[in-house]
Order: C-alpha cells, then sequence, then structure tokens
C-alpha cells in the first residue's frame, strides 16, 4: 500500500492532467466554434443586407418592408426553442447543426419565392432562415461550458468575435449577388441568398466533424465525476428554464438587457435600407453601411468580453444603454440616403447590442445551475428573438405612417429602459 503522502501526489497528478485535457478541449472547442461563426456568418449576413429590400418588392408596398428581416428575427426565436430541446437532450453539436439546416432549407425556400414572385412564400422562408440566427446566437453558450467561471465572458466573446469575418464578407456579396441572381434567371435580390446557402452548408459541416467530444456533454461528465450541485439531475433534459431564471434574478437581468438592446437593434437595422433606397442609395452603398453596422456588433467583442469579466456584466449593460440611446438618436438626425452620420450610427447601433448581448448571456450563464443552462439559454434567446421580432414588425409600420426619425426616438426610449430596468433587478437580488 502506497504511503499517504504518495497518494496524495498522485491524486493532485491526476487533477492537473485533467484539468490540462480540459483546457486543451476548450480551446479546440472554442476555435472550432468560431470557424462555424465566420461560415455561418456569411449565410446569414448574406440574405439579411437584402431582406428588407426582397420584401418591399414582393408585397408592392413598403409598409411591409419590415417583415423581411422580422420573420428571420422571428424564426431565430422559435428555432432558439428547437435547437434547446435538442441541445439539452443531445448536446450541442446536434443543436447547432439542426438551426443551420433549417436555415438552409429556409434559403432555398427564399430562392423559390423569389423565382415566383411569391411574398407569403418569401415570409416561410425568411423565418427557417431564423435558423442560423438561432444557432449562430447559442454557438456563444457552447463556448462557456468547459470555461471557467472568471473567463466566461472572454471565451463567449471570442466565438462572437469570429462572426465578424462572415457578417462583414456577406453584406460586401450584395453587388457580386444581385450578378449571379441575374445570371440565374433571378431577381437580383435572391443572388445574396445563393451565398447564404453554401456558407451555411459549409458551417454544418465545420461541426460535424470537429465539434468533437461535445462540449456540453462533457461539461456534465466532469459535475457528474466531481459530484457538483444539481449533478443528479444533468442526465435528464431540462425544461425548466423559466423557473430557473425566475429564481435567479441576476439571470432575469441578463434576459431582459438581451431583450431590450436586441430590440433596438433589430429595429434600425431592418429599416436603415429602406431609409438610404429613399435617398437613392447605391445597393453596394447599402451593403457597405450594413457591413460596417456588423462590424460594430461582433469586432470588438473581445474587448467587451474582458470588460465584463473586469466590471461585471450590469456595468457594460449600462454602457450598452448609453451606446444604443446615442446611436439611435443620431440615426434619427440623419436626412435620406448615405451620409457619414448614418454610417457611424449604425457602427454605435452594433457596438451596444454587443455590450447588451455579452453582458447579458454572462450574468444569464452565471447565474443558472449547469443542469438548467441549456433551457434557460435557449429561453432567454427566445425572449430576445420574439422582442426584436415585434420590434421590426413595429419599426415598418413606425417608418411608414411617421418616418425614420420617430423611429430613432423610440428606440432611443428602449434603450435607455435597460438603465432603469438593472438598478431595480439589483435592488431585488439584495
Amino acid at each position: 500500500m502506497a504511503p499517504p503522502h504518495r497518494v496524495t501526489v498522485i491524486l493532485a497528478l491526476v487533477s492537473t492532467t485533467r484539468a490540462d485535457e480540459t483546457t486543451a478541449l476548450q480551446r479546440r472547442t472554442v476555435a472550432t466554434l468560431a470557424s462555424t461563426q465566420v461560415l455561418g456568418g456569411v449565410g446569414m449576413s448574406s440574405g439579411l443586407a437584402v431582406g428588407s429590400l426582397l420584401a418591399a418588392d414582393l408585397s408592392g408596398s413598403e409598409t411591409w418592408a419590415g417583415l423581411g428581416g422580422t420573420t428571420q428575427v422571428l424564426g431565430g426565436a422559435l428555432a432558439a426553442m428547437v435547437i434547446a430541446r435538442v441541445m439539452a437532450a443531445k448536446g450541442r453539436r446536434p443543436g447547432l447543426s439542426a438551426g443551420y439546416a433549417m436555415a438552409a432549407v429556409g434559403a432555398v425556400v427564399v430562392l423559390a419565392a423569389t423565382a415566383i414572385g411569391s411574398f407569403a412564400l418569401m415570409l416561410l422562408g425568411t423565418l427557417l432562415f431564423g435558423g442560423a440566427t438561432a444557432a449562430g446566437l447559442q454557438a456563444r453558450f457552447a463556448a462557456t461550458d468547459l470555461a471557467a467561471p472568471e473567463t466566461r465572458g472572454r471565451h463567449l466573446s471570442i466565438v462572437v468575435w469570429a462572426t465578424t469575418i462572415g457578417s462583414v464578407v456577406g453584406p460586401n456579396l450584395t453587388g457580386p449577388g444581385g450578378a449571379l441572381g441575374r445570371a440565374l434567371g433571378l431577381p437580383a435580390l435572391a443572388g445574396p441568398f445563393v451565398f447564404s446557402l453554401v456558407g451555411l452548408l459549409l458551417a454544418i459541416t465545420v461541426l460535424s466533424l470537429s465539434l468533437r467530444p461535445d462540449p456540453l456533454l462533457t461539461a456534465r461528465d466532469l459535475a457528474i465525476e466531481h459530484h457538483e450541485p444539481d449533478a443528479d439531475h444533468l442526465e435528464g433534459a431540462p425544461t425548466s428554464g423559466l423557473a430557473a431564471i425566475r429564481a435567479h434574478p441576476l439571470a432575469l437581468a441578463g434576459v431582459l438587457t438581451m431583450a431590450l438592446g436586441h430590440t433596438v437593434m433589430v429595429s434600425v437595422m431592418v429599416m436603415t435600407p429602406l431609409h438610404m433606397r429613399h435617398g437613392h442609395a447605391d445597393l453596394e452603398v447599402i451593403g457597405l453601411v450594413i457591413s460596417i453596422h456588423v462590424l460594430g456588433m461582433f469586432a470588438l467583442s473581445p474587448v467587451t468580453g474582458w470588460a465584463v469579466d473586469r466590471w461585471g456584466g450590469p456595468a457594460v449593460a449600462t454602457a450598452g444603454s448609453i451606446i444604443l440611446v446615442s446611436a439611435s438618436l443620431l440615426a434619427a438626425s440623419t436626412p435620406d440616403g448615405h451620409s457619414l452620420r448614418l454610417t457611424v450610427a449604425l457602427f454605435l447601433l452594433g457596438l451596444g447590442w454587443s455590450c447588451t448581448l455579452i453582458s447579458g448571456s454572462t450574468m444569464l450563464t452565471g447565474a443558472i445551475p449547469l443542469a438548467h443552462r441549456p433551457a434557460a439559454q435557449g429561453l432567454g434567446d427566445v425572449a430576445m428573438g420574439l422582442a426584436g421580432g415585434g420590434g421590426g414588425a413595429l419599426a415598418g409600420v413606425v417608418v411608414a405612417q411617421w418616418g425614420y426619425p420617430a423611429l430613432g426616438i423610440i428606440t432611443a426610449v428602449t434603450a435607455a429602459l435597460v438603465g432603469v430596468v438593472l438598478p431595480v433587478i439589483r435592488r431585488r437580488r439584495c
């Protein structure tokens, strides 16, 4: 029998080896998720840049222009529920693949809709296309499964940041996409969805081949092995997301932060292409402005994640609220068409959204036990998607009735609510 001190040393070495293996696996997981975010970002944003324009053309009325982006956002909310359930039962890889597959089918439906000129079929396609949004957002949570609590914000933000490349490239494919659409005998606005389809299929391929072992299933195994709290519930398919969020005020604050920030971003973003076309901006210029907006959404994500780890989610959420108010008011002051002021406003709109998304996601994840995280995270994205979808739908009506400046004022008030909600919930927590 080995002496006690030798047993202690052996156990320490085994523990260190396991920790090193987990760290290496976490790095591989983040790298894989980052690569799929690039591909999925191309797939998502290629169609996003022209969604409102396509809706206006097929419906014959600018009043319904917002539905192009709105149905995609609502589809993302519905897809988030499906993805969360699949993840809870089978892990991150099947869930993310399901979301991208749904979006690939949606891209095909949109192409068919443009070929026959059906607005209703186009809405069905963009609804399914929302699966890409849901999968891209849920990937950020997969990056936290094996991360230490003090680094969750940074790991989450790296995956969010990786979307920058694909999401900036995507809108700039609007011009080439138009040429491709005409070459295929389709309307010019249909072309970008061909690029979307290719990007989504590649994202599914990378996930299937490289996200192994599954990070969520591995985290569950480790929790059971270490006899962590709630470990006895980990082998089921948790569905108590709402109860978990209601029981943890910081998680509720995270969900509300994400939902309000997303509502502001979607409402302004989906109507900006129409605002620019009213001033006779070229399709390529519209794509450039949207790509700069997407750059604001993702490019500074690592800095935002570091700030969350350093100063906490509530502080960064408040900063995001201030940025979104500024962006909304700046956008409201712009004339029709393209202007430097509008470009700056759209960049700030993306940056403010990044602050609310990363801070809200980190607050939600940190407050919920592992057993209930997939369900709670999925419900958080559902709330965010429904809020954004509702905002996008109303944005079209607001712009049609009162104009783009009125929309900016309304979203500024909505953004300010983040700064009001957080102190109230934090007092409840105390």
